[in-house]
């Protein structure tokens, strides 16, 4: 064979090597990163770059009674059979006005008595009404649960608690509920607070 022909032989040899090595990255490339048409699949699409990362939106309404107030009126937008004629949100924030008055700001001196506990809850201005209206309600609801005899009397300041039972066994947990515990027994908080909201019911 004629020398420059050898020398273009071994030159399209080595091209013909190279284009082998070439395609077999190429083809490594395809497997480690598959290429896709589905959008789930395709990370650069504009919805997945709008999303937010897990973790990054805050949930909390940043206040409770705003809170709660935002869960009722989410409630009521998606019942039809809403009435907003009837709707009284306003009557919802007055009592959970209320109910911070009670919590945070009411004094409650407890004593034991026989079978249970007695609580002197007093305070001024508009906690002394948030009193007033809360406790004998709260009793009222509860009074005869757990064996209980749920009692409110009226004092100059406030009102007084009486909670007892005339089962020795139940004793222990009363006194160890105290004044709050008592107060936040029950379901029929949350199921007032609509009925308040639905305009079915008076604040108190």
């Amino acid at each position: 064979m004629h020398l420059g022909t050898m020398h273009l032989v071994r030159i399209a040899a080595v091209f013909a090597i190279f284009a082998v090595l070439l395609a077999s990255a190429d083809t490594q490339a395809e497997t480690a990163h598959p290429q896709t048409d589905h959008p789930m699949m395709d990370h650069a699409t504009p919805h997945d770059a709008a999303a937010p990362a897990s973790g990054t939106e805050p949930t909390l309404a940043g206040q409770d009674a705003f809170g709660a107030i935002k869960e009722i009126v989410g409630i009521l937008d998606a019942d039809p059979a809403t009435d907003w004629s009837k709707v009284r949100i306003d009557v919802l924030r007055e009592h959970l006005i209320d109910m911070n008055e009670v919590t945070l700001n009411a004094k409650a001196e407890a004593a034991p008595v026989e079978g249970g506990l007695r609580i002197r809850v007093t305070g001024k201005g508009r906690t002394r009404e948030a009193i007033r209206r809360m406790v004998p309600a709260h009793a009222h609801e509860i009074d005869g649960w757990y064996g209980w005899s749920v009692t409110t009397a009226p004092i100059e300041d406030g009102v007084v608690l009486t909670v007892t039972s005339a089962d020795p066994s139940k004793v222990a947990r009363i006194r160890g509920l105290g004044f709050m515990g008592i107060m936040v027994l029950g379901p029929h908080h949350q199921i007032h607070h609509l009925a308040m909201a639905r305009g079915e019911m008076p604040h108190r």
